[in-house]
């Protein structure tokens, strides 16, 4: 994407947002709340148990710490349009508290649940400030997963145990991620993460008709970038976002395009652009997360309430010089369908732009996991973990399944 192409989608985002943010310059951030250095407390004869995570701190949902006051000088209003735009974005960081509350109905003997939880390492854009839960589990904590880069939060619940529960609560900062293209110099990501983001798997094959359609999208383009976006704008143009599909991550991307039903939740769209981008050798990344704000784009690109059915998968790819590059190509197909933009709609063609190197973080980023393991599991593998799990003797069943399953999960702004 040229220069003079990102600034103006960039220009026409603002005029599209309704942040009062974006019609004046401010010369200092807002940064989150500080982490506690505080532990969280056990309470005695409480069948409630609460833990903090080794390495970060504890967060008390009911009582976060308040952000300092910062003073902010506004500097008068002005016309935006391409020239005025600022080098970059300025710092606008958001702190919320995700409380997230799982029942469980009819169990049958011993029970263990997990869920994803925020992507534990801090990023220009997300930061986790912690972790704190209780319910009427004889265990539970945070494992973390190196390998794939993500921390999952279980519970177990022992025999006998007459309606078992847990409520955690998740104090987590973002500010929206940009990418400027005319900017290089990003530090090198390393060897062993780029060739896991270059492998196939169970639902992304990279050889056959996938790397023929690859192939077709780029014709005779030869840079990774230029490759990058050839194939995002390829995904846009061909598919279609269904929020009724079922959620269960079995669709395979060969087989979507061997049958030509290029249509699905984000997950599917996501999962379509990172295996094209991999079957050509440009490393690319699923990443599953949860809407958990209004959005300034559009109306049907944020959440509130219930976000217990707002998980939301969006994909990044990385190139030599520039780092990871955001994308959301399933925001697209979703804004034509649930906003009815035809083809020639300017609010259309700059969302198209736009979303080529931009994440509204109105939305937090579990994991880029593919293919996993639950620990402690004796069920199968997982396509992917972006929705809670729950094992009994039974068997394995996930949130979708109400009448064992009850899951709720909100977000509030703490500063």
């Amino acid at each position: 994407m040229k220069r003079r192409d990102f600034l103006a989608a960039s220009a026409i985002f603002s005029l599209l947002a309704s942040s009062p943010t974006y019609a004046a310059k401010k010369a200092s951030a807002k940064k989150p709340a500080a982490k506690s250095n505080s532990k969280a407390s056990s309470k005695a004869k409480s069948s409630s148990k609460s833990k903090s995570k080794s390495a970060k701190p504890a967060v008390r949902a009911a009582t976060p710490a308040p952000a300092p006051p910062v003073a902010h000088i506004e500097s008068p209003a002005e016309p935006r349009n391409v020239l005025s735009l600022p080098d970059e974005p300025l710092a606008q960081w958001r702190t919320y508290d995700i409380r997230s509350t799982i029942v469980l109905n009819r169990i049958n003997g011993k029970a263990r649940a997990w869920l994803p939880l925020a992507q534990y390492k801090d990023t220009p854009w997300q930061r986790s400030l912690g972790h704190n839960w209780q319910g009427n589990f004889v265990s539970a904590g945070i494992y973390r997963d190196p390998v794939a880069e993500m921390e999952v939060f279980y519970a177990d619940w022992a025999e006998g145990v007459s309606n078992p529960q847990l409520q955690i609560v998740s104090q987590v900062a973002t500010q929206d991620r940009h990418f400027d293209i005319t900017r290089r110099g990003a530090i090198a990501e390393r060897t062993e993460v780029l060739r896991r983001c270059l492998q196939s798997t169970d639902l992304v094959p990279l050889d056959g008709i996938v790397q023929r359609t690859a192939e077709r999208a780029i014709g005779r383009i030869k840079d990774p970038l230029a490759q990058s976006k050839a194939i995002y704008e390829w995904v846009v143009e061909n598919t279609s976002y269904d929020p009724f599909m079922k959620r269960v991550g079995n669709v395979n991307v060969a087989s979507m395009l061997e049958s030509g039903d290029l249509f699905g939740r984000s997950a599917d769209i996501a999962l379509l652009f990172v295996g094209l981008c991999r079957s050509l050798g440009i490393p690319a990344r699923p990443v599953f997360g949860l809407r958990m704000d209004s959005s300034r784009l559009f109306g049907s690109l944020g959440a509130n309430g219930n976000l217990s059915t707002a998980q939301h998968c969006r994909a990044e790819f990385y190139a030599p010089g520039y780092g990871w590059i955001p994308v959301d190509p399933s925001d697209v197909r979703k804004a034509i369908r649930d906003e009815r933009l035809g083809s020639g709609d300017s609010k259309l063609t700059v969302l198209r732009k736009l979303l080529f190197g931009f994440w509204e973080m109105n939305w937090i980023s579990f994991n880029a996991a593919q293919d996993v393991g639950l620990r402690g599991s004796s069920g199968k593998t997982l396509a992917y973990l972006a929705y809670p799990e729950v094992e009994t003797a039974d068997g394995r069943f996930d949130s979708l399944e109400t009448s064992r399953f009850t899951y709720n999960v909100t977000a509030s702004r703490v500063d």
